[in-house]
């Protein structure tokens, strides 16, 4: 079982040999350090483990085996900010552990991880403490050697860990303190981006997210290389199960899908259509959980805005039991998603598309005459849908139209979203109004759904013996939210459709 750690850090190295010699500053009295306890020196030896062409490495990510110390194991490191990892340890074992492979799988797929890097650090350890003797940090110094192939180096590396709930601002402290003794915050990201500079290795970067030039194609492939970088970022998150997770991940299937249909005059849709039929695929199996998740939580506010002599029988309970049947099984599903052959082959197109990507002739054009054509087409597209839902009778025909109204919504906010960075305000104003759309949409679509979950809980609870009151009273309150917003549309629609967006946007 992998175990986490959230990691607030910062590695700091010696800027002179003068300063090395002098070693390290003493801390005590920086901020609240009342007291350096040594913790004597320990032998670290670490294999990191990577692709041959570093994929890992290339976004932040180490994967290594060490000996030695307190923490002997396989420790998988996720970066979360400047400064801030997760660290996923897994027991001592010959083969990269199970948890962990499966963690790193949207980066590696098929690719084999084998030894690319070996540190053998001497690390001398003290515990920085405050006047109550409660560990603050712990501060490590560490005489590095790296092999890698033929080659090899050293160097001393200084690190500062905040131990668990520790303001960050004592790591500022130290730094200053640090700097007067000629000690500076380290360039390299880790010991392994360090050790393959000093090895004479070719760190990997990523490339530079912004568009190549100021083409239309330029633009629209750069806005994809995002959406494809956030829906890989997103999956081990997705695999810990950790908060909005599911939702950042089906929100980077929407975008890329959008994207596609939004510009067809700009990339080839016989090689795009296809993608985005997987695309859809991928958002629906990661939906199940994350719609039950949302579908749960409105249900159970609901519950809670009851007064109590409202809710009879064991309601609470009953939501608890039908909550968890549904999420265990959609949970995995999920991930039997993520683990399968059509992921990885999703993930691999999305690549080559973007590494040989089917551009059409307006791809060349200026990104100022494009851009803007397709954001307003997707803006009169939603128009229509909008129009034709008012127009339907109220029932399942108009909740289907306006269903389709969200959607288009959703298309025009992400249109005009990518186009934000060369429109500026015009495109960012459409944002804004497509998204107040959305979320009324949005909030009737939930509305309909949960009146359908209600429904079988009541007859559930009928069948049980239980009385289905409280089912009927919640069911007759989200039939009048969803009433309240088909009333509430002409007006927010009226304050969306504003007409200078045209003329703004130059089309």
């Amino acid at each position: 079982m992998a175990d986490t750690k959230r990691e607030i850090e910062r590695k700091f190295e010696f800027t002179t040999s003068k300063a090395a010699r002098r070693g390290v500053p003493d801390l005590t009295g920086t901020a609240a350090i009342a007291v350096v306890a040594d913790q004597g020196t320990v032998d670290l030896d670490a294999v990191y483990y990577d692709t041959p062409d570093q994929r890992l490495a290339a976004d932040g990510l180490t994967l290594r085996r060490r000996t030695g110390g307190a923490d002997a194991g396989w420790h998988l490191k996720l970066p979360v900010s400047p400064g801030v990892r997760d660290e996923i340890a897994a027991p001592l074992g010959d083969t990269v552990p199970r948890a962990l492979a499966a963690l790193v799988r949207s980066r590696v797929r098929d690719a084999a991880l084998e030894p690319q890097v070996r540190l053998l650090s001497s690390r001398r350890i003290s515990h920085l403490l405050d006047a109550d003797g409660v560990l603050l940090a712990e501060l490590s110094t560490d005489a590095v050697r790296a092999e890698r192939d033929e080659a090899s180096a050293s160097w001393t590396e200084v690190e500062v860990e905040l131990a668990d709930g520790i303001d960050p601002a004592l790591l500022d402290a130290v730094e200053k303190k640090f700097r007067k003794a000629g000690l500076q915050v380290s360039d390299a990201p880790s010991k392994l981006a360090r050790a393959l500079t000093e090895t004479g290795g070719e760190p990997p970067h990523r490339p530079d997210p912004a568009p190549a030039d100021d083409t239309a194609g330029a633009h629209v492939l750069a806005y994809l290389r995002e959406q494809r970088d956030s829906l890989i970022a997103h999956d081990p998150a997705v695999r810990r199960n950790l908060p909005d997770s599911v939702h950042q991940m089906r929100v980077a299937c929407r975008r890329m899908r959008s994207a596609f249909k939004s510009h067809r005059k700009v990339l080839d849709r016989a090689a795009t259509d296809p993608l985005g039929e997987e695309l859809r695929w991928l958002g629906a199996e990661l939906g199940l959980d994350r719609d039950q998740e949302v579908l749960f939580e409105r249900i159970q506010t609901r519950i809670a805005e009851l007064p109590r002599t409202l809710v009879i029988g064991p309601v609470r309970g009953r939501l608890r039991v039908w909550n968890n049947a549904r999420r265990s099984s959609t949970r995995r599903r999920a991930l039997a998603a993520l683990d399968g052959k059509r992921y990885a082959a999703l993930l691999d197109a999305l690549d080559a598309l973007l590494a040989d990507p089917p551009l059409r002739p307006a791809a060349a054009a200026p990104a100022a005459r494009v851009l803007p054509k397709a954001v307003l087409k997707d803006y009169d597209r939603l128009a229509t849908r909008v129009a034709d839902a008012l127009d339907q009778d109220p029932g399942e025909p108009r909740d289907l139209a306006l269903h389709g109204a969200r959607k288009a919504a959703k298309r025009a906010r992400y249109a005009a979203e990518a186009a934000t960075p060369k429109l500026g305000k015009p495109a960012k104003q459409l944002t804004k109004a497509a998204k107040s759309v959305q979320s009324l949409l949005g909030d009737h679509q939930d509305s309909v759904v949960a009146r359908q979950a209600l429904h079988g809980l009541g007859v559930q609870a009928a069948g049980a013996g239980e009385s289905a009151f409280t089912w009927g009273v919640l069911y007759a309150h989200e039939e009048a939210l969803a009433e309240r917003n088909e009333r509430e549309l002409p007006d927010v629609w009226r304050q969306a459709a504003d007409p200078t967006f045209r003329a703004d946007l130059g089309a």
